[in-house]
């Protein structure tokens, strides 16, 4: 090879990390985990939700009520999840604690087979960003086939 094409190739390589890692910065401003997107001062954000299980009658059972052999704090372990009725800070900040949650009532409602009652899970959701008045949001599962 070339000296002069050594040298571009260098240069090509040295370009190609540089807009990679500004990718991967970028993207943590819009992506909910927050990869590759370290903050030295975070979000002061805490979270708090009323978790219930709907069924095909329209009943909303609490899911701190163990129901057909499950008991969600057994199901869900992580990120502060266990126990959602209890306010917790938003550790990597508010919409990615959400994601997690979001993706735990997925979860459970496609991972519990010997449930046949819950159409779908619901999650009440007070958070408070920062310091801004609380807001109340509201997430919910898929929709199970054949509850009821």
């Amino acid at each position: 090879m070339e000296p002069a094409q050594k040298v571009v190739a260098r240069r090509v390589v040295v370009l190609a990390v540089v807009l990679l890692q500004l990718g991967f910065v970028a993207r943590g401003y819009w992506s909910d985990h927050k990869e590759f997107a370290f903050q030295m001062f975070p979000e002061s954000s805490t979270w708090r939700a009323d978790v219930v299980r709907v069924t095909a009658d329209g009943r909303r059972v609490p899911i701190e009520l163990p129901w057909s052999g499950y008991r969600w704090d057994q199901l869900v372990r992580d990120r502060g999840l266990s126990y959602p009725a209890v306010r917790h800070h938003a550790d990597a900040g508010l919409d990615n604690q959400l994601a997690f949650l979001d993706a735990a009532l997925d979860w459970v409602a496609s991972n519990t087979p010997r449930d046949g009652e819950t159409r779908y899970l619901e999650a009440r959701v007070t958070s408070w960003h920062n310091a801004d008045p609380p807001q109340v949001k509201i997430l919910r599962s898929h929709a199970r086939e054949g509850a009821g």
